[in-house]
């Protein structure tokens, strides 16, 4: 079973941040997972909402504050090429794509990386578009609910791996997907030991908060 770490290592560090980044690729993990927005000004950065709210209550939309205005109320906001550059390839990465996003920047930023990546998205159209552009790139399906809309944006994709929500997950489904010819994981999961009863039915891996709780278990 595959082990990710969510948004770096969510739970020990703060989220999208090169430190929690850092603390996923110390514990082992076997993928980080982050998540890409972009600036006004076309630089895409590392974080998950569509508005940075700083300290004083300061609400900054991403798509329409430059990156350097973003910087100076979030000093720890990393742009994708810091975190790429901070990879390096040690870690092969799970890169999502949030809707509405400008890809074309991202998509430059990713043309100059020789790391292994996947990149994933909930919204269909983004992933089409990323596709489009990087066709030899994996890509996820990302999708909370539904296992027939799940397959169907797969096919349209040519893709097998698939990302669901764990709560609308249970064993039979796990199987039947496996034996599809699938690869699904479960987000975001931080219990081990459901974890070790769906990769009995298949799951081939987990996305969580707490990489450590895994690893350590795994190691042991």
């Amino acid at each position: 079973m595959k082990i990710i770490g969510h948004r770096g290592a969510r739970g020990l560090a703060p989220e999208n941040t090169i430190a929690s980044l850092k603390k996923a690729l110390e514990l082992g993990v076997d993928r980080i997972e982050f998540d890409v927005r972009v600036t006004i000004d076309h630089i895409p950065v590392i974080f998950h909402d569509e508005t940075l709210i700083d300290h004083s209550g300061d609400k900054l939309p991403l798509n329409r504050t430059t990156y350097q205005e973003l910087k100076n109320h979030k000093p720890g906001l990393a742009s994708l090429q810091e975190v790429l550059d901070f990879i390096k390839g040690r870690v092969p990465l799970y890169i999502e794509v949030k809707m509405g996003s400008d890809c074309g920047p991202i998509v430059r930023e990713l043309k100059k990386y020789q790391g292994d990546y996947w990149l994933g998205s909930k919204s269909q159209r983004t992933l089409l578009e990323l596709h489009r552009q990087l066709p030899k790139v994996p890509k996820v399906v990302i999708e909370s609910w539904s296992g027939v809309r799940a397959r169907y944006r797969a096919k349209q994709l040519d893709t097998r791996i698939l990302s669901m929500y764990q709560r609308f997950l249970w064993s039979g489904f796990i199987v039947a997907v496996h034996r599809g010819g699938y690869e699904l994981y479960a987000y975001t999961i931080n219990d081990p030991r459901k974890a070790r009863r769906w990769a009995k039915c298949g799951l081939a891996g987990v996305v969580t908060d707490y990489p450590d709780r895994f690893v350590s278990r795994r190691k042991a």
